[in-house]
């Protein structure tokens, strides 16, 4: 399979990246550090910017499907991509995508018609990323895409352990946190097995 991930350098990407060329796949990243990344035959790096529509649209031609593990980071890069992402998707008819996400866009359990950051499920005082991740959301599901957002709550740095739990538009009941090894785990491999089309997923231990 050939793979396009945005965030390639990013704790939850490179770990995706790492996975996919494990399995025999060719990556193509668009990176603003190629050297962050490890060096490998089926690994083709282009240096550049996530907000550079032209960049990002040419990208996408020739692939099977697509990998967004973009952050926020306070800034507005996610919601600055993701349409261009979408377009070139829709020009190279490519229609498979897996996004990470986070769980504050998951439906809150304190008030079914909520999300969790509107109805402060996690008490967290900033909500900047999680309004990004909104938007992201909201354009998916308006489209034709065949997409998964995959929603981790906190995310520390850690392996694979594989005994997470996952729950389809919620955080599985007193999830606390998941690793980005684990996080990572799961979605590359709802990348290539697509049981989730349409879904955001919640992850946790």
């Amino acid at each position: 399979m050939r793979l396009v991930i945005f965030g390639a350098t990013g704790r939850t990407g490179s770990e995706i990246v790492h996975r996919a060329l494990q399995d025999g796949h060719e990556v193509k990243a668009l990176v603003r550090t190629p050297e962050k990344c490890v060096p490998h035959q089926r690994l083709t790096l282009i240096q550049g910017d996530v907000r550079e529509a032209e960049a990002v649209k040419q990208m996408i031609a020739g692939a099977d499907a697509v990998v967004s593990a973009l952050g926020t980071d306070r800034t507005t890069t996610l919601t600055e991509a993701m349409p261009a992402i979408m377009e070139g998707m829709e020009i190279h008819r490519v229609s498979r995508i897996l996004t990470i996400g986070t769980a504050g866009i998951l439906q809150s359990r304190i008030d079914l018609s909520k999300l969790r950051y509107e109805a402060g499920d996690s008490n967290r005082k900033l909500t900047f990323a999680a309004e990004e991740h909104h938007k992201v959301f909201k354009m998916l599901r308006s489209s034709s895409l065949d997409w998964t957002i995959v929603c981790p709550t906190y995310l520390p740095d850690g392996e694979a352990v594989g005994t997470y739990r996952i729950e389809r538009d919620v955080l599985p009941l007193d999830g606390k946190q998941i690793s980005t090894g684990d996080t990572a785990a799961f979605a590359y491999q709802e990348l290539i097995e697509k049981k989730h089309i349409g879904y955001r997923i919640g992850i946790s231990y």
